[in-house]
């Protein structure tokens, strides 16, 4: 082998090494790249994960106060507070609960010897056009026609739904249900009874007191007809 052929040999070979090297550099920064973009991409991930992780126990504490709340507010209610109407309107009796409040201002032998409003902790100023009472109970010295007949137009109008309605305690009388818009700005629930020459009349004024209205007022309600 000639000296030229040999200055071209080992060219070549220090051409080659340098090009490995060149590789492995060129292998090496990509994967300190790749491994860079792995960490911040992990790194990402963690934060957005603890991120989710600290929003989803946030709401399920939230979640479980208000089911507590819930809770412990029917919970408050019990033991049962009883109301008991005069002997000459009925004897009306019925159970409501004990963190409400009640005020009579029903004037015997009056147009409404019987006038009772119930509403949680406090009763608001009864007069006060803009009060919403959860619930009210009137002996009226009116006929059950008479008194049904104020929600026919509403009927017509479909802002309200009447059906026969029986009590529990006194299957015996039938009287009638509303449902639906039962004033210009109240949504709520209304049973008209027939009580003697008298009507009885009971109803919520919003539907937040639905539920004690259906499940705590109207199955413990009563009267003697």
């Amino acid at each position: 082998m000639s000296s030229m052929q040999k200055s071209l040999f080992n060219q070549q070979g220090s051409l080659a090494v340098i090009g490995g090297f060149v590789v492995m550099g060129l292998a090496l920064i990509g994967l300190i790249i790749f491994g860079a973009w792995s960490f911040g991409e992990r790194s990402t991930y963690k934060s957005k994960s603890d991120q989710l992780v600290a929003t989803a126990v946030a709401e399920n504490t939230k979640k479980v106060q208000a089911e507590e709340a819930v809770k412990y507010a029917e919970a408050a209610k019990n033991p049962l507070k009883t109301y008991v109407g005069p002997d000459a309107y009925g004897s009306v009796r019925m159970e409501f609960p004990k963190t409400w409040s009640a005020y009579n201002q029903g004037i015997p032998n009056g147009a409404t010897p019987v006038d009772v409003f119930l509403n949680p902790d406090i009763v608001p100023p009864v007069n006060a056009q803009d009060a919403t009472f959860a619930l009210r109970v009137q002996v009226l010295a009116s006929t059950y026609s008479s008194v049904l007949g104020q929600y026919t137009a509403q009927q017509r109008t479909g802002k309200v739904t009447v059906a026969p309605f029986r009590l529990t305690a006194v299957p015996s009388v039938v009287g009638s249900r509303v449902d639906g818009q039962i004033t210009p700005k109240k949504q709520g629930s209304v049973i008209i009874l027939p009580l003697r020459d008298k009507t009885l009349k009971v109803w919520t004024e919003s539907e937040t007191f639905m539920n004690d209205f259906n499940n705590i007022i109207l199955p413990k309600l009563s009267f003697v007809p």
